[in-house]
């Protein structure tokens, strides 16, 4: 039950951040304040828990700071891929994260290649080209910049996954997403539109940010960390699939957006066969 409210809190806040960018909202100043949002749900956290905390040592911070970098890059290029196609694209484009982790491991030859896994890999970029529509100019809304990002979110997550599974043999969850955040706002602070960031504290749009920061980054992280104690690696795989699926109907329940047939036939193998690979890891990436 942890691990399904977190990946619906995710695909929740893919949805807000789509209602936010439609008012004006720079993508970055969005991403600015989920983290926010979320170091000072981790910061109470490691407050309420500090032993074990691992903040003495700087292979905690290292490999710490770079699940922030991770962290940065997903949730900045998740909502530059939502403003430049849809919520549903960019959420399932996110979502093919396990694919990044198969191809970076084989580089470092941290897993063993196979038939299966590199035709798995096939079907999955068969699917981004189905739901991308990239055969067929502007025939879906959606900019090569926004497949790119969209890809490059899920990349980045993978970064996260590294980074975060080797601090944890060092600290604390709460430790490292503590760090984790902090990097996060220091990358973002630069790239956002500043008037935006300020102007955040006074808008009439503000509970929507608050709303963002703790589903999207503080609740959902807490959430998701404490189910995966108590849940099998391939149960959350499979689990992890509410994500996606919740941004996608928040976007055409909410923000009136549409799929034709064929994307949702390349959404539905990006979502099945990543699921299969996530499950095949044994749980490693997570």
């Amino acid at each position: 039950m942890f691990v399904v409210l977190a990946a619906l809190c995710w695909g929740l806040s893919g949805g807000i951040g789509g209602m936010l960018m439609a008012d004006g909202w720079d993508p970055y100043v969005v991403s600015f304040y989920r983290g926010a949002i979320g170091l000072l749900f981790v910061l109470v956290w490691l407050a309420l828990m500090p032993r074990g905390s691992g903040l003495a040592s700087r292979r905690l911070w290292l490999w710490s700071a770079l699940a922030g970098v991770g962290v940065a890059g997903n949730f900045a290029f998740y909502f530059l891929s939502i403003a430049e196609g849809s919520v549903a694209v960019a959420a399932t484009l996110m979502y093919c994260a396990p694919v990044f982790v198969y191809l970076v491991s084989f580089a470092l030859k941290l897993e063993r290649p196979t038939a299966l896994k590199w035709a798995a890999i096939a079907v999955v970029m068969v699917g981004v080209v189905l739901l991308t529509r990239i055969y067929e100019t502007g025939a879906g809304g959606v900019t090569p910049m926004g497949v790119g990002a969209g890809l490059l979110s899920g990349l980045s997550y993978a970064v996260f996954i590294f980074g975060f599974k080797y601090a944890t043999s060092h600290g604390s969850p709460q430790a490292i997403l503590a760090i984790a955040f902090a990097v996060l706002m220091a990358i973002l602070i630069w790239p956002g539109d500043t008037q935006q960031a300020v102007a955040v504290l006074s808008t009439p749009s503000w509970p929507l940010f608050a709303v963002l920061g703790v589903l999207g980054a503080g609740l959902s992280f807490m959430l998701y960390i404490v189910g995966l104690a108590h849940t099998a690696p391939a149960a959350a795989s499979i689990i992890a699939m509410v994500e996606p699926v919740t941004a996608s109907l928040f976007g055409v329940v909410v923000l009136h957006e549409s799929l034709a047939g064929l994307q949702m036939l390349g959404m539905g193998l990006i979502l099945l066969t990543v699921t299969a690979l996530s499950i095949s890891a044994s749980g490693r990436w997570t």
